[in-house]
C-alpha cells in the first residue's frame, strides 16, 4: 500500500527560477560514460545504421608476439574497412572498456608487458583497479552488446578443455554465447580443445551453431574439418544475415556461432600443425601449466615446432574471418523491414505488437560543440569536440516505441537535403512512411556550444520546417489516426495540427498524449478547448506552469526547494487539468516523476477509458533511478524515453507501477547514452521484472482536494 501524506493547500510562490527551464538539447556529452568509452567513429556508425564489426584484443596482448600482433591488428582493421564496415577493436585501458581503439592505443596494448586477459569475471576487478588488458571473446561480446554492435569477429572461440569432464575447465566464451545476443564469427573452436564436448555444451546453452559455406563440417581452427558437424550451415553473407536476424528476433537472449573454415591454401599445413598441437599439449601437462596460461603456451610452442607455419595460418584465418564477418555485417545492415518485425540498429528484429500507435512531431539533427577549456573565447577558434545525433521529441518517442517492439507510424517533415537523407537512413528501424521530404526546405537542426563544464554558452536552432507538418498533410492519415490505439503529438506542431489531432481523438475515442517539448510551446492545445480532448500529458514544472497560465490560473514564481513542497506544488498545478485529462505525468528530473490522476486500487489507473469515474484524485511520486553525474552523458532524451516506455506499458495492458518502472528504466538508459534514445534499448533491457529484479520502492501517495 502506498504511503499516504495529506496534501494541504500551498501558497503559490513568486518568480519561476531559471533552473525550471527544460535542459537545452545536447546530442552528445563527451567525457566519461561509466566503464565504457565508445570511439566517435564507432558510435556515429552505429547511430547511422552503418555496418560495424567488433574485434577482440587478446590476440594482440596474448595471442601473438610483437610486432606480428600489432601488424595483424592493423591489417584486420584495414580488411574490415575495405569491405565497407567500421572496425571496433575492444580493449581495456586504465580501467575503462574502449570500443574502438586509436593507433596509439593499439600500439600500447601490443607492447604492454602487464596487460591482463580480461573475461567476464575479470571486468569488475580490472575496471575498479584502473588496469589494462585484452578482452577475450566473452569480454568483447559484453562490450559490443553494450555499444549496439551485433557482429563480432575473432580467430577461434574457447571451449571445453581436454579432460574437462574431470577438471570442469570450460571457457567463459561458451556461457557468454548462451546469454549475450551477439553473432560471433570465428574459425570454429581452437584445436587444442575438446571439440565434441564443446559442441555439446553449446547445445546445452541453446546456442545456434552454423558452418559458413556449403558443408556442415565444423572447422577446428587450423583445419577445415574437425571430425564433427555443425547442426546447420549458411552459404553466403545474406543467408548468414537472415540467420542472425532470426536469432535476435526471437528475443532468446543467446548468441550465434558462425564457424568459418580456414582458406584451402592454408589448410594443407593443418596435419603438421595438429601434430604439433598434440605435442605441445603433452608438454603443457608435463610442466603443470593450467588455466588461462595453457592457450598462450600452446600457441607459442606450436609456432616454434612448425617453424612459423602455425603463425602464418593463424594470421590467414583471422584475415579470412574479418573479410567474411564484414560482409555479413554489411548484409545485416542492409536488411529491410520485414512484415513480422523491424530490424533495429543493434540488429535486433523486434516483433511488433498488434495494437498500433501514431506519433506526430518534429525531427532535429543535433550538433553539440563542447569546449575543452574553462572559458570560451569568442571571435576565435577554441579547442573542443563536435558530435552529431538525431533528436526531436516526436522522433525520439517514435524511436523508443519501435525499439520496444511497438508498432508506431511516425508523421513528420524533413528537408529534401543531406540531413533529411541521414535522418531517414538512421530511422530505418522505424515506420517513417509518414515523414515527408519537403523541397526547398531545410531539415531542422540545432547547435549547442557548451563550456567544458557543460554550461550552455550559445544555442542556435533552425526549426522552420516543423511548420510544414500541417493539418492538410496529417489529415491524409485520418483513417489510420481514427483506428489507432494511441496518438502522441509534440509541441513542435502548428496549433492547427494539434487541434485537428485532438478533434480526431475526440470523435473516434482515441487517447491522445501531448508532449509539450518546451515551456514556450506547452500552451498550444490550451489556446482553445482542444486540450479537453487530451488523455495524457507529460510536462515538466515549467511547462505545467505555462499550461496553467494559458488557462488563466495562478502559477508560482518561486519553486519550493523541499521535496514535499515541490510535490505539493506540482500536484496543485496538475489538479485543474484533471477535470478533463485522465493523467498528468509531471517529470521532475533527478527527483523522479509525479503521476496525477484518479485513485483506483491504491494507484492511478493509466488504462484509457471513455468515461471518467468521479473517484478521488491523487498523485503518486516515483523516485528517479540513481545515475551519477559522471555517468550522465546526455539529458536530451530522458523525458522522451520515460514517456515512450510508459506508452508501451499502457498499450500492453500493464498495471501502472510496471508502466512507470519501464519508463524510468528507459530514462536511465538514455542518460547513460550519447544518443537521446539508447541504441541498445530493447524490451528485455528495460523490462521491470528482468532489468530490476530487486523489489521496487513503493511510491508516495498525495491526496488532492476537490
Amino acid at each position: 500500500m502506498a504511503v499516504q501524506i495529506s496534501l494541504k493547500k500551498k501558497r503559490m510562490l513568486g518568480g519561476l527560477s531559471k533552473h525550471l527551464r527544460r535542459c537545452i538539447t545536447s546530442s552528445c556529452k563527451p567525457g566519461r560514460q561509466g566503464p565504457f568509452s565508445v570511439h566517435p567513429h564507432v558510435s556515429q556508425a552505429v547511430a547511422e545504421g552503418r555496418p560495424v564489426v567488433a574485434l577482440e584484443s587478446t590476440i594482440i596482448t596474448h595471442g601473438m608476439p610483437y610486432p606480428h600482433n600489432l601488424s595483424t591488428a592493423k591489417e584486420v582493421e584495414a580488411i574490415v574497412r575495405a569491405q565497407g564496415a567500421v572496425p571496433a577493436t575492444v580493449g581495456v585501458l586504465n580501467g575503462k572498456v574502449h570500443v574502438g581503439l586509436s593507433e596509439e592505443e593499439l600500439g600500447f596494448l601490443s607492447q604492454s608487458k602487464t596487460a591482463l586477459k580480461v573475461s567476464r569475471r575479470d571486468l569488475p576487478y580490472v575496471i575498479s583497479q584502473g588496469l589494462s588488458g585484452g578482452t577475450t571473446v566473452s569480454g568483447t561480446m559484453i562490450a559490443a552488446h553494450n555499444a549496439g554492435i551485433p557482429v563480432f569477429v575473432t580467430g577461434g572461440v574457447g571451449g571445453v578443455h581436454r579432460d574437462g569432464e574431470n577438471t570442469l575447465d570450460i571457457s567463459a566464451d561458451l556461457t557468454e554465447l548462451g546469454r549475450t545476443p551477439i553473432a560471433v564469427v570465428s574459425a570454429g573452436v581452437k584445436s587444442i580443445l575438446d571439440i565434441g564436448r564443446t559442441l555439446e555444451f553449446l547445445e546445452t546453452q541453446g546456442v545456434c551453431v552454423a558452418t559458413y559455406g556449403h558443408s556442415k563440417n565444423f572447422p577446428a581452427f587450423f583445419s577445415p574439418q574437425s571430425g564433427y558437424t555443425s547442426p546447420y550451415h549458411v552459404s553466403n553473407p545474406e543467408e548468414a544475415a537472415e540467420l542472425i536476424g532470426a536469432t535476435l528476433a526471437l528475443g532468446l537472449g543467446s548468441g550465434l556461432l558462425l564457424a568459418v573454415p580456414i582458406p584451402e591454401e592454408h589448410a594443407a599445413a593443418g596435419k603438421e600443425i595438429e601434430d604439433a598441437v598434440q605435442r605441445a599439449v603433452a608438454e603443457a601437462n608435463s610442466k603443470g601449466i593450467t588455466g588461462r596460461e595453457v592457450t598462450p603456451f600452446i600457441l607459442q610452442r606450436v609456432n616454434e615446432l612448425t617453424q612459423g607455419k602455425s603463425l602464418q595460418a593463424n594470421i590467414a584465418l583471422i584475415h579470412n574471418n574479418a573479410k567474411v564477418g564484414s560482409q555479413i555485417a554489411c548484409a545485416l545492415s542492409q536488411c529491410s523491414r520485414r512484415k513480422d518485425g523491424v530490424l533495429s540498429r543493434k540488429g535486433k528484429r523486434e516483433t511488433s505488437l498488434g495494437t498500433n500507435a501514431i506519433v506526430i512531431g518534429g525531427v532535429n539533427v543535433d550538433f553539440l560543440a563542447k569546449g575543452k577549456t574553462k572559458q570560451l573565447l569568442f571571435g576565435q577558434t577554441n579547442p573542443g569536440s563536435v558530435c552529431q545525433s538525431f533528436g526531436g521529441v516526436g522522433r525520439n518517442i517514435a524511436d523508443c516505441l519501435s525499439r520496444l517492439g511497438q508498432e508506431a507510424l511516425f508523421i513528420s517533415a524533413v528537408g529534401a537535403d543531406s540531413h533529411g537523407d541521414a535522418v531517414l537512413n538512421y530511422c530505418k528501424h522505424m515506420n517513417t512512411s509518414g515523414v515527408a521530404q519537403v523541397k526547398d526546405q531545410r531539415t531542422a537542426t540545432y547547435c549547442a556550444v557548451l563550456t567544458e563544464s557543460g554550461e550552455l554558452s550559445l544555442g542556435l536552432g533552425d526549426m522552420d520546417i516543423h511548420q510544414h507538418i500541417k493539418e492538410q498533410n496529417v489529415s491524409r492519415y485520418e483513417e489510420q489516426l481514427s483506428a489507432a490505439s494511441l496518438m502522441c503529438v509534440d509541441g513542435n506542431l502548428p496549433v492547427s495540427t494539434i487541434n485537428y489531432v485532438c478533434s480526431v481523438g475526440n470523435k473516434h475515442s482515441v487517447p491522445v498524449w501531448f508532449e509539450p517539448t518546451d515551456a514556450d510551446k506547452a500552451c498550444k492545445p490550451f489556446l482553445s478547448d482542444s486540450w479537453k480532448a487530451l488523455t495524457y500529458t507529460s510536462p515538466n514544472l515549467a511547462e505545467l506552469c505555462t499550461m496553467n497560465r494559458t488557462l488563466g490560473l495562478p502559477t508560482p514564481t518561486v519553486l519550493p526547494e523541499s521535496l514535499e513542497e515541490l510535490l505539493s506544488c506540482a500536484a496543485s498545478l496538475s489538479r485543474p487539468l484533471l477535470e478533463h485529462l485522465q493523467c498528468v505525468v509531471v517529470t521532475l528530473g533527478p527527483r523522479g516523476v509525479l503521476l496525477c490522476g484518479e485513485h483506483e486500487a491504491g494507484s492511478v489507473n493509466l488504462q484509457p477509458r471513455r468515461h471518467r469515474r468521479k473517484g478521488r484524485m491523487c498523485a503518486l511520486h516515483y523516485p528517479a533511478l540513481a545515475v551519477s553525474a559522471d555517468d550522465t552523458v546526455n539529458v536530451s532524451g530522458a523525458g522522451d524515453s520515460l514517456a515512450g516506455g510508459m506508452m508501451v506499458g499502457i498499450l500492453r495492458g500493464w498495471d501502472t507501477h510496471a508502466c512507470v518502472h519501464m519508463g524510468l528504466l528507459a530514462a536511465r538508459l538514455s542518460l547513460a547514452s550519447p544518443h537521446p534514445i539508447a541504441p541498445m534499448l530493447t524490451l528485455d533491457v528495460v523490462h521491470p521484472l528482468k532489468a530490476h529484479p530487486q523489489p521496487w520502492p513503493q511510491p508516495t501517495c498525495l491526496w488532492m482536494e476537490a
